[in-house]
């Protein structure tokens, strides 16, 4: 007999979830005992009547079952559901498991009356215009097909949702929201060939489609780790297109785009516990992404997914943090400076000692330094006067580049009077360290998440960080419609070569379609880049799509902020009292003035209000409404998002576009802050209000 292979399926950890937790205590037990030895005698098999012939119940305690299929010629175990006795023999005599014959895929599905298609044509079926054959390589079974013919509207595919497979369900949402069979093969990633033994359990459990709903228990540590948490399903399951990123071998960098809600942090994750599985001898992962708050989310969230011995393997930083303590390590005594205000005196002192009369803001000059010379390096005179601006308003004169030139010399000498660096400058030596050694990269491989903020010294940095090009030196996830910092950086020219390794994500797991669309429209229209300086097409056009649905985003002006609070107010108390805890709530808004003054205006009627504060983690174990600028919310989730204040004026402040409008880059503005509200409608995984105090803000008008 084979060695025994021992699984668990996705339904049966939302059915642990849902045990009381006595229950779940004697189910880890059994489950332990279980992956050691499945054969064992104190394991007690017992049939159950009128059910599959594969189906066993086995002994949780008195009243308590699970539900497992016994293949012992192929030491094949599954562990399917648990329940109360009576509940899960139910269960069990519902449904079938067996290996699609069409697709290869470990199905668990139930069994369902044979139903006659309908003809009437005031109620088609859903799948009128697919014929049983594409229904089958979407993994339909034939047990099934009647049944889902028999579907006439989108209502009743939700509610066939318990009773189809997954994987043949997910494929009839995307026919039944609109795509092609073509465009649904693309997107699902089955594998293509039919298997040649369809009684095999054991291998069947290998395809990538049944990976997706089913996990192979390795260890004790990963099966403690699972059961931990078992409702976090990212962790243990992936789609197949996102398996097949996360297990390929690249020969050199690759490159992963996905809308918001794609789960391109999950595959990062995911990625960098690949690379660090592989590792030898000293071989480390880099796991950087833009900002501190989401590095500390995804260190929280990589230790639940990786074992100790991979997680050892895995520094997981911000870029900011590694270039500060790199160069600390190398004897740099200045301080890097994060203070815009700060910086943009030392530009305005710079400009005033240079003599400058153009009189650009402090903050076109920053920019000048860190899009054009920095990102080019162009540190030259000469190299400035030709060097490209693409995108940063205004065209300059040789004149205009020369009394440029005039303020960088000034604003490079007030740094190292002052002993201070902005954190492009501070990359860039960073770099430069690492090139007069490049043999000593510190790390085999890098990850990069959030790659659409990071600028053209941080990917030249990521790039010494690997060292020369070799296979798989590093994994980038990016989308350019969430870029709010205004960075943008062409790979190429960073000396990061994609060419034939971009990936796209197409499936939202988190934001109902109905907001998707919306924040869609937000930013339909515009130009977007694929991170490498290519056009990334129309917005509106792309395949993507979320298999939730919901409400549409309700939108409600008030006549001020007093009147908008109480409203606000109202719905919060309306949500708790539906069972909605409140730090799953979270009020967001532009600033951060506007912040602290809506979390008064809450506690002042009676609410905990938590505000996330930059560089601080959200603590999960404290309850509260979350109130977080724009900005701080970006790689968050929350079950209701209300973006408050969203009027004309506010968002973009007027400030922001005067400013724009004298230095000539409204195109930018625009452009930044319409990710922005793109950014904060997607965080939502079932509801988005939006509010404004007088008349709503010009970008969400019809």
């Amino acid at each position: 007999m084979a060695a025994a292979t021992v699984a668990i399926s996705s339904d049966f950890l939302t059915a642990f979830a849902a045990l009381p937790k006595r229950v779940q205590q004697k189910t880890s037990t059994f489950i332990n005992k279980f992956r050691v030895d499945p054969t064992s005698p104190g394991i007690h098999y017992e049939k159950i009547a009128n059910a599959d012939g594969k189906f066993f119940s086995v002994r949780i305690d008195d009243t308590y079952r699970g539900i497992v299929v016994r293949q012992q010629e192929t030491g094949t175990y599954l562990l399917l559901w648990v329940d109360h006795h009576d509940d899960a023999y139910e269960w069990a005599r519902r449904r079938r498991c067996s290996v699609n014959a069409v697709t290869g895929s470990l199905q668990v599905y139930e069994v369902v009356e044979e139903q006659t298609p309908i003809e009437s044509e005031a109620a088609p079926s859903l799948f009128a215009a697919v014929s049983d054959e594409q229904l089958a390589k979407i993994g339909v079974p034939s047990e099934q097909l009647s049944y889902v013919r028999a579907i006439t509207s989108l209502d009743e595919l939700d509610h066939a949702a318990s009773s189809v497979p997954a994987d043949a369900f997910e494929g009839l949402q995307w026919l039944a929201n609109g795509f092609s069979f073509d465009e649904v093969i693309e997107v699902m990633a089955p594998d293509t060939n039919p298997p040649k033994n369809t009684s095999d359990l054991g291998n069947a459990l290998q395809n990538i489609t049944s990976l997706r709903s089913f996990v192979v228990v390795e260890g004790e540590e990963e099966l403690a780790s699972i059961l931990r948490s078992p409702l976090d399903k990212w962790r243990t399951f992936l789609h197949p297109s996102q398996r097949t990123i996360v297990d390929r071998s690249y020969n050199g960098a690759a490159r992963v785009l996905g809308g918001a809600g794609t789960g391109k942090t999950v595959v990062a994750m995911h990625r960098a516990r690949t690379l660090a599985k592989g590792c030898t001898g000293d071989q480390r992962v880099l796991f950087t992404t833009f900002s501190t708050n989401l590095a500390s989310d995804i260190r929280s969230s990589m230790s639940k997914l990786c074992a100790t011995q991979e997680l050892r393997r895995i520094d997981i930083l911000n870029l900011d943090a590694w270039v500060a303590r790199f160069l600390k390590e190398q004897g740099f005594e200045y301080r890097i400076s994060y203070d815009q205000k700060e910086l943009e005196s030392l530009w305005q002192d710079a400009a005033i000692e240079s003599g400058c009369t153009l009189g650009f803001e402090p903050s076109f000059y920053a920019d000048e330094w860190a899009q054009v010379i920095l990102a080019q390096d162009e540190l030259t005179l000469e190299a400035y006067v030709h060097a490209k601006r693409a995108g940063r308003g205004s065209r300059l004169r040789r004149s205009d580049r020369m009394q440029i030139w005039g303020v960088v010399e000034n604003y490079r000498q007030l740094m190292r009077e002052r002993s201070v660096r902005d954190v492009d400058s501070a990359m860039r030596d960073a770099r430069l360290v690492l090139e007069q050694n490049p043999t000593a990269a510190p790390y085999a491989y890098v990850v990069v998440d959030e790659a659409q903020d990071f600028s053209a010294p941080a990917f030249k940095l990521v790039r010494a960080l690997a060292g020369e090009e070799h296979a798989n030196d590093i994994f980038i996830v990016g989308d350019s419609h969430q870029r709010i910092y205004g960075k943008q950086a062409v790979l190429s020219r960073c000396g990061i070569n994609i060419r034939g390794r971009a990936r796209r994500l197409r499936i939202n797991y988190r934001t109902p379609e109905e907001i998707r669309k919306a924040a869609v429209a937000v930013i339909a229209g515009l130009s977007w880049d694929d991170l490498d300086g290519a056009d990334d097409g129309n917005v509106e056009d792309e395949i993507t799509q979320s298999l939730i649905h919901g409400e549409r985003p309700e939108v409600h002006e008030f006549r001020d902020m007093t009147a908008e609070i109480d409203w606000i107010s109202d719905r919060i108390e309306a949500a708790e009292k539906a069972g909605l805890e409140t730090k799953d709530i979270c009020v967001v808004l532009r600033t951060n003035k506007l912040v602290d003054d809506y979390a008064i205006g809450l506690r002042e009627r009676g609410h905990k209000a938590m505000v996330l504060k930059a560089r601080r983690d959200d603590d999960r174990s404290i309850d509260g409404v979350r109130i977080a600028t724009m900005h701080r919310v970006k790689g968050l989730e929350f079950d209701t998002v209300f973006l408050a204040n969203m009027s004309d004026g506010v968002v973009p402040p007027t400030y922001l576009l005067s400013k724009a409008r004298r230095e000539g880059n409204e195109a930018e503005i625009d452009q930044a802050e319409r990710s922005l509200v793109y950014v904060a409608m997607t965080r939502a995984k079932r509801t988005t209000v939006i509010t404004a105090s007088g008349k709503l803000t010009k970008l969400l008008a019809k």
